[in-house]
């Protein structure tokens, strides 16, 4: 007896239908439509995250080996050959060289400086926006993505007032409905531009760090090129720097020029 009242209670219960699938599926098309529009938008913002930082990271790998092999080397094409084929180092040393061959063929007065100045110039423009590629996407998705959510919530919005008007009466289970789709629709279109937003200023933070070392690079093959080889920066290692900061701690002080040490006299 007991069994068969509590399966009756059981059954006389209502069941929750404002669930995110009933919201959904009750916006229909134009709801399923925006919400894989936002989930668009975020899986590309993650891809261009995730691929861009693993390109960011091999850069800055691979400028250790130029810090610690490459200037070690005798000539600029003996050092080229210890770097790794397709790199942004690389390439700027190969069309820095590239440049000076060029300019012997020249019949013109135009200094070498300059070209080669403008050529290692334009071979930094080219690697910096190949690292700013997708980076417009993430802008756009951190620009767009609350509009979009924005839309689904004025659809949302608006099927509720229509439920309204035709029941006649504002009773939650006519508006629970559209009102949560409303809801979430904003909820998604705020997860998926804050992400996008980060991810666009850390990648660009990232990439002005590599076009200040690819720049200095840049001056430095520059100088190298036109002094045949004579110039060379300074290559300190993690070793040498500790060594002189340590032999400078350990070091008497020096006196002050002009000045001379007295004693008192014993009476």
């Amino acid at each position: 007896m007991l069994i068969e009242l509590l399966a009756a209670a059981g059954e006389a219960a209502p069941q929750n239908s404002f669930g995110f699938m009933e919201a959904m599926n009750q916006g229909g098309v134009i709801a399923w439509s925006i919400f894989g529009v936002l989930v668009i938008m975020s899986v590309g913002s993650f891809y261009i995250l995730i691929t861009k930082l693993l390109e960011q990271q091999k850069i800055f790998s691979q400028y250790k080996d130029v810090r610690t092999h490459f200037w070690k080397a005798g000539t600029l094409r003996e050092g080229a050959t210890k770097l790794e084929k397709n790199s942004a180092w690389r390439q700027l040393v190969d069309d820095g060289l590239a440049a000076e061959e060029a300019h012997t063929k020249m019949t013109d007065s135009l200094e070498a400086h300059d070209w080669l100045h403008g050529s290692l110039a334009r071979s930094e423009a080219t690697i910096n926006s190949k690292l700013a590629g997708g980076l417009p996407f993430l802008a756009t998705v951190g620009a767009t993505a609350p509009f979009v959510g924005l839309l689904g919530t004025v659809i949302g919005i608006y099927r509720a007032l229509i439920n309204i008007g035709i029941a006649g009466s504002a009773s939650i289970d006519k508006v629970a409905g559209p009102v949560g789709e409303a809801l979430i629709m904003t909820a998604i279109g705020l997860l998926v531009a804050v992400p996008a937003v980060l991810a666009y200023n850390w990648l660009q933070s990232r990439n002005k760090r590599i076009a200040e070392l690819l720049s200095g690079f840049s001056t430095d093959l520059l100088a190298n090129i036109n002094s045949k080889g004579a110039v060379k920066p300074t290559v300190l290692t993690k070793p040498s720097t500790q060594q002189a900061g340590k032999a400078a701690a350990t070091a008497p002080a020096a006196k002050p020029a002009g000045t001379t040490t007295t004693t008192a006299p014993k009476r």
